[in-house]
């Protein structure tokens, strides 16, 4: 009984792994029992048991590398994997969870050996994953516990979607990077999300500059299938389909001139599409394919203009598309708007009693919310399977808001679960433009492990323990409190200029109402600016250790603290021409108060803020060429130009300004300043 009580209290409470020297093991696995003594990885070899597949070479492979890494060498005592049945590599079709499902593992270690057992090559691989988890030390210090782990997933589909439409292409190598990333949170589902951002044969006209070729994504597929790792595509058979209706050939099609949504009572698009469905399952080997079908913003206008119920008409297309999925022998994925974009599931409560059968609905919310069964309910009621699509909220904001992010997937996650959810699609949309992926990995990392384990995320040592597993213990005491600094300066700065941020970096500060907003805001201001110089005050050291991971979370502290600083300036300023207005200035006065505090050549408002955004345009362009192809760098880089240009120009005019100024005359208007 007091084995029995100690293992519990050690496989539930992080905080008593730390205090007791043990790693917090992200996602926490089913079963743990630690017992005495250590293996030590110098003269540890790795051995992998009967003819092995390439599956377990691989994973093998990893095992070595890793811990190589960490002071390893081969040597007397041995490391075997045994993998008990087929290879199984990735997910199927109905796959069930559990402790004897696909991706189960049992792990023993003692002071002599250890030996890894599972029924397939994605069991081998993460308990792999787990052992490079469970190293302590480096060097000739390193060891790994002596340990039993039982370990099983409690969710099937565990998977990212991350959107290669609305924004920059990640380069291949960089998806690469993403699709480790997601691996080694134990995540098998990567959404390759694509409007028209995948080489089409037959359509040289659709995004020449902006897609990928099919032969990149087949390298990708078979990258990920190394790493257990499904590419299941996520496409758009409805709405979001601007890119093709912009090209005067296919204007045509859409249904309404030059619009987004398409026609789906148009022949000649439906001969497209079928066209479409057999180039991308014929690429795709996945057995899931998903056909988008959300916010069709056009289907009510468009269907009430042509005299025909939009309800209706969503569900024939609906099951036409299913319809053409599964002759190629696909399970069909849908965005279902229940509460969210066009909220079709609200307006028409019959189409969820009505869906196609066999077809798996994704209801999808991003924000917190206290109950997620508004968005459940619909499918639950009709006794249809489905899978919950969360957010990484990283599209409208200069830095991901983990905050939300966390709650949602926590809150979602766990509603989900009473509803009988299949699996978690965590999304990671581009719609800014604008976003650096590489800032959001955490969201990644959390959404991965929370679907894994049974039990919430400890959300309140979440970036220390997450830190310590990809940067190491001592680099975690830089990098968990940046990521807590940053993740209060973005709050901060939201309570100060409202939603979007990202966005409202790039407003006009000195307009009535981005004004007004910053004068009554300046404590969280000044909040916001000194939570992101904290955050680059622990970066700096770490950015240069980790550069591909870090550098854009520092870019971003930058970014924080710029949009601190020029709302902040303009509030200042604003003040400045309301105390001189009241005054009568004097020519002395404005040499002062305009010259030496706003406009001075070097030293003054307009100069650092001139400054800084040069600086930060050429940090960003880094980041963003580390990694995306240059597919929309422009469009990002001219925002950085027209805020230089805005302040050039506002420091020319105050020039101007104190030329032309005479004794006793009325001072010009602030607003005069901004045109």
């Amino acid at each position: 009984f007091l084995m029995k009580t100690l293992c519990i209290l050690i496989c539930w409470c992080p905080a008593l792994l730390l205090g007791a020297g043990r790693h917090t093991l992200l996602p926490q696995p089913q079963h743990v029992q630690y017992g005495d003594g250590h293996l030590a990885l110098s003269e540890l070899s790795v051995a992998l048991a009967g003819t092995p597949a390439p599956e377990d070479t691989f994973a093998a492979s990893v095992l070595s590398q890793g811990l190589a890494r960490r002071g390893g060498s081969p040597g007397g005592h041995t490391l075997r994997l045994v993998r008990g049945g087929p290879v199984d590599a990735l997910p199927r079709d109905n796959e069930q969870p559990g402790p004897n499902s696909r991706e189960s593992y049992h792990l023993r270690i003692t002071p002599n050996g250890g030996e890894v057992r599972a029924p397939s090559s994605a069991g081998l691989f993460y308990a792999v994953e787990t052992l490079l988890q469970l190293v302590e030390g480096s060097g000739k210090e390193a060891a790994l516990p002596a340990v039993e782990i039982d370990d099983w997933p409690s969710l099937a589909y565990r998977g990212v979607m991350f959107d290669l439409s609305h924004g920059p292409l990640p380069t291949e190598d960089e998806i690469k990077r993403q699709i480790d990333f997601l691996a080694q949170w134990k995540g098998n589902q990567y959404y390759f999300y694509s409007e028209l951002s995948i080489e089409l044969k037959g359509y040289p006209l659709i995004n020449p500059g902006g897609r990928y070729s099919q032969d990149q994504v087949r390298r990708i597929i078979a990258y990920a299938r190394e790493r257990h790792v499904d590419v299941v595509p996520c496409l758009e058979f409805f709405g979001h389909l601007h890119d093709l209706f912009r090209i005067e050939r296919y204007a045509d099609l859409a249904a309404l001139p030059h619009g987004g949504d398409l026609n789906p009572r148009n022949p000649e698009m439906q001969r497209m599409l079928e066209d479409w469905v057999g180039q991308m399952t014929a690429l795709f080997p996945s057995p899931w394919f998903h056909i988008g079908l959300d916010e069709p913003w056009e289907l009510e206008r468009a269907g009430n203009a042509g005299g025909i119920d939009p309800g209706k008409l969503f569900l024939d297309h609906l099951n036409h598309m299913s319809e053409l999925v599964r002759r190629k022998g696909k399970r069909v994925l849908f965005w279902a708007d229940v509460a969210s974009g066009a909220t079709l599931f609200e307006k028409y409560p019959q189409l969820a009693s009505n869906l196609p059968e066999g077809t798996l609905p994704v209801p999808w919310y991003y924000h917190e919310s206290k109950d997620y069964s508004r968005m459940l309910d619909p499918f639950t009621k009709a006794h249809v399977p489905q899978i919950i699509g969360t957010g990484i909220w990283g599209w409208d904001t200069i830095v991901p808001d983990f905050r939300m992010t966390f709650a949602n997937i926590d809150g979602f996650l766990s509603d989900g679960r009473k509803h009988g959810t299949l699996g978690i699609i965590n999304t990671n949309w581009a719609d800014d433009a604008q976003i650096l992926y590489r800032m959001t990995m955490p969201g990644v990392a959390y959404g991965a492990i929370a679907a894994w384990q049974p039990s919430p995320v400890d959300r309140e040592h979440f970036f220390l323990n997450y830190c310590s597993t990809v940067y190491g213990d001592e680099m975690a005491g830089e990098v968990a409190p940046a990521l807590q600094a940053l993740d209060a300066a973005q709050q901060a700065l939201a309570a100060a200029l409202g939603a979007e941020d990202i966005f409202r970096l790039w407003d006009d500060p000195l307009a009535p109402q981005s004004l007004a907003r910053a004068r009554a805001h300046v404590q969280d201001l000044r909040t916001a600016r000194l939570k992101a110089e904290e955050a680059q005050e622990h970066l700096q050291a770490a950015a240069a250790a980790h550069p591909e991971s870090l550098s854009s979370l520092l870019l971003g502290a930058r970014l924080l603290d710029y949009a601190g600083m020029k709302f902040l300036y303009a509030a200042e300023i604003a003040d400045i021409f309301a105390k001189l207005d009241a005054t009568a200035p004097s020519r002395a006065d404005l040499s002062f108060w305009l010259g030496r505090q706003m406009g001075d050549r070097n030293h003054a408002r307009a100069a650092d803020l001139m400054d800084l955004i040069t600086e930060l345009r050429e940090l960003y362009r880094a980041a963003w060429q580390a990694e995306y192809t240059p597919y929309r760098l422009g469009a990002a880089l001219g925002r950085f130009d027209a805020e230089y240009e805005y302040w050039r120009r506002f420091q020319a005019k105050l020039w101007e300004m104190r030329r032309n100024f005479k004794e006793g005359s009325p001072l010009p208007a602030l607003d005069s300043l901004r045109h």
